[in-house]
């Protein structure tokens, strides 16, 4: 095992690569792979994940532990030798909105998660120096719930017309010559760039065959969230606020959660005009939007047409927009003013209770204890995300769908299973799910349930 040392030394050589890369803005670093030595390595073992999937070798974390040392020993070798081999990354899909569609997500070894953890760390300390504070996703210290209070902050006093932006299937298009043009200009590092070509071209594991795509980065990858941050700030980021901003009317603002973009004008006639050019700008690094989850939003305070005390003669209704699972309107606070509301998407709401259905159809049978435990953590895990301030009915109309769908399935288990209300309420004394609670409210509180 690595000595007590060692996260302290990797610590710090991070520290002095971001140092060097915040003091030289604009210069390529060259070395960076002979900071990965055994306790790198060791670090980068202990912030990969444990519990994920196995890749194509069918290897476990469990199984790569138990000889750890020599293992790590000889990925290190084969790292710096130039020697290590990519494995193929085995494809798996999974719902996505509404359970219409699916995303793919690419599985890697764990191995390869290991290394990829650690190029992911050297890249990080660099580009950490230049990313902008409109992007949010697969950042350190950064969160959905950042990115979210940030939107509702800038505009929460007058709203705006709010450009959203979707980008066509991007970790399957983007573009690895467009890639390796922006690495070079920040880290020409030979043994990390060579290590990061291996994992463009290493291949899709599907249904048996194998394939492999000249553009993309498997989503689910560990070094693919930083790749694929590195690529929007060069191609979205940077361009919106150097070139964009400075030619604009009016205010705008940008918030960026990793390929989900929303941006929000004071004036229309930028806002259309960006989203005039928007097809131009991302068609130059091989990318594309799409034309019918792309679209302009009058997100502007409701006002009335005719000024005056009690005018009840209303302007066009402002519109509702989506962004990080949550629809974004304008409603009346408890004071009859104006605020900007969130609530869970209801296509991730109908999503997310389909799921909870489909596990209580399949568990019925198992005993209450244990289904109580498994769905006290699911309604955690909802309230952790959906708990912001304003969404509290949202949350206590999701528990509730969730203690019926729970009951419709343990009636099911047999004729003689079924209960009334009275007699499941007492279950639900004795086996009681959390209440529906705003984590993230402002204000602290917990909702009724």
């Amino acid at each position: 095992m690595a000595g007590t040392s060692g996260p302290m030394t990797v610590s710090t050589k991070l520290q002095r690569i971001a140092k060097l890369a915040r003091e030289a803005p604009g210069m390529a670093i060259t070395t960076l792979a002979h900071h990965v030595d055994l306790d790198f390595l060791h670090e980068a073992h202990r912030r990969t994940r444990k519990s994920g999937a196995p890749g194509v070798d069918g290897q476990t974390a469990e199984e790569y532990a138990k000889d750890l040392k020599g293992n790590l020993q000889s990925l290190l070798e084969r790292f710096k030798s130039g020697t290590y081999r990519a494995p193929p990354v085995r494809r798996v899909h999974i719902p996505k909105g509404d359970g219409s569609e699916t995303r793919p997500i690419g599985v890697p070894t764990f191995e390869d998660k290991v290394l990829q953890r650690a190029v992911s760390m050297l890249l990080e300390a660099v580009y950490e120096q230049d990313f902008l504070d409109c992007s949010y996703g697969f950042r350190p210290r950064r969160s959905v719930h950042q990115a979210l209070e940030a939107l509702w902050q800038q505009s929460k006093r007058r709203g705006g017309w709010v450009l959203e932006v979707d980008i066509k299937g991007f970790f399957d298009s983007l573009g690895h010559n467009h890639l390796r043009a922006i690495l070079d200009q920040r880290v020409r590092d030979g043994v990390l760039r060579r290590t990061i070509d291996k994992w463009l071209k290493a291949g899709v594991q599907e249904d048996g065959s194998l394939s492999f795509p000249d553009s993309g980065s498997p989503q689910g990858g560990v070094v693919s969230p930083v790749l694929a941050n590195v690529y929007l700030h060069a191609v979205v980021d940077k361009w919106f606020e150097d070139e964009i901003k400075p030619r604009l009317e009016g205010a705008a603002f940008m918030i960026r959660y990793a390929d989900d973009v929303v941006i929000v004008f004071a004036s229309v006639r930028d806002a259309r005009q960006v989203k005039a050019v928007l097809p131009k700008r991302f068609g130059r690094f091989g990318l594309a939007v799409h034309p019918k989850k792309t679209r302009l939003v009058s997100f502007r305070r409701p006002r009335p047409r005719t000024r005056g005390k009690g005018s009840d003669d209303w302007g066009t209704p402002p519109q509702d927009f989506n962004f990080l699972g949550f629809t974004h309107h304008w409603g009346r606070s408890r004071k009859g003013k104006w605020v900007v509301q969130r609530k869970t998407d209801p296509s991730r709401f109908r999503q997310k209770l389909r799921l909870i259905a489909e596990w209580c159809r399949r568990n019925r049978h198992k005993p209450i204890k244990e289904q109580q435990t498994t769905l006290a953590q699911k309604l955690r895990g909802h309230f952790a995300f959906y708990g912001i301030t304003g969404n509290s009915k949202a949350l206590s109309s999701f528990r509730h769908w969730v203690v019926r769908t729970w009951k419709r399935w343990l009636d099911r288990r047999s004729q003689r299973a079924r209960m009334g209300w009275d007699k499941f309420n007492k279950l639900l004394r004795r086996y009681p799910l959390p209440p529906a609670r705003a984590v993230h409210s402002v204000l602290r509180y917990a909702a009724n349930p």
